[in-house]
């Protein structure tokens, strides 16, 4: 049904090492990080850096040797925006010279954005709307986080991915979706919009601009819904565990990822865990994870791959794909 042709990621030229967070917070020591989350840097969109010109970065290396002509969609994921309106869609169509007969549009999700964008293309192709799309996610989260908030600040990163989504002729595997308004005060911002006269409050006092996430409650969440994702994801495509040869999750934190392989009885040779120079990059990290594997030759044609993602909304989506 269709395929993923090609995976291209950025990163901000900015780093933010375990060693800078230890001289601002003495009382956190470099190795204790690198144990307790598994990252030991982070990339840092600039203060002139937004997630459009971030996925300029990444969609052109795709169009290195990739015809740009062919795209006919644009699917951009963010939570970070350009502005309220226009979409940002739009812009990256115009700032990449695509066609102007194409479709483009945003839309706002956090970690399960890669797999929704999966399952937005693929009713896309199903409907013959469009037979090769761009889905990009692209977030700075990192521009929320208060100063002083060591724990989010030793978590996300900010990067975008871009991917080249196409019609094929392989299986036509089945998505799991989920959706749990409920826990939307656990993780949210409730004030701003990125582009223009966005500033963060300077004193030590947070402030509806900043990033507020109850860790608690989002690995609650995590452990009690995604366990059963894996499962459902795998019933309703016919499938066993045995049959998938790699299970990529969003990389929220590999003490959360190794809590959840262990509940799911993944073989820890299957689970693939790569946060550790990049940290969270929220919607990026499923297409970072599966590029670095292709460019490690951990994926071989004919591969099955598990996907999830789940987080901020609270939301959540697998789905299987072969390589």
């Amino acid at each position: 049904m269709m395929k993923i042709s090609k995976i291209e990621y950025y990163l901000p030229q900015q780093v933010l090492t375990n060693d800078d967070l230890e001289k601002q917070f003495p009382e956190w020591s470099s190795e204790r990080i690198q144990e307790k989350v598994g990252i030991s840097q982070r990339h840092i969109s600039s203060d002139n850096e937004t997630v459009l010109d971030m996925a300029v970065q990444s969609s052109e290396k795709i169009f290195e040797n990739y015809d740009r002509s062919k795209v006919d969609f644009i699917l951009f994921c963010t939570q970070s925006p350009e502005y309220f309106l226009p979409t940002t869609a739009c812009l990256l169509q115009d700032r990449l010279g695509l066609r102007k007969n194409i479709g483009a549009i945003d839309f706002n999700l956090g970690c399960s954005g890669f797999v929704y964008g999966l399952a937005f293309a693929k009713g896309l192709i199903s409907a013959g709307i469009a037979k090769s799309i761009l889905l990009v996610t692209s977030e700075t989260y990192t521009k929320h986080i208060h100063p002083d908030d060591k724990g989010n600040r030793s978590i996300f990163g900010d990067a975008s991915a871009s991917a080249i989504i196409e019609k094929s002729e392989g299986n036509d595997y089945q998505f799991c979706l989920g959706t749990d308004g409920s826990g939307a005060e656990n993780l949210i911002v409730k004030k701003g919009a990125f582009k223009k006269d966005f500033k963060l409050n300077p004193e030590h006092e947070f402030s509806p601009e900043n990033i507020y996430m109850n860790g608690p409650e989002i690995f609650n969440f995590t452990i009690e819904n995604i366990p059963g994702l894996v499962k459902e994801t795998l019933e309703v495509n016919g499938m066993t565990m045995d049959d998938i040869d790699h299970f990529v999750f969003h990389q929220a934190n590999s003490f959360m990822l190794n809590y959840l392989r262990k509940k799911t009885k993944i073989p820890a040779e299957k689970f693939y865990i790569d946060m550790e120079k990049t940290g969270n990059t929220v919607s990026a990290t499923i297409p970072i994870a599966l590029k670095n594997m292709m460019d490690k030759g951990m994926l071989k044609e004919g591969d099955k791959v598990l996907m999830a993602g789940f987080g901020v909304g609270y939301s959540w989506g697998a789905t299987i794909m072969e390589i």
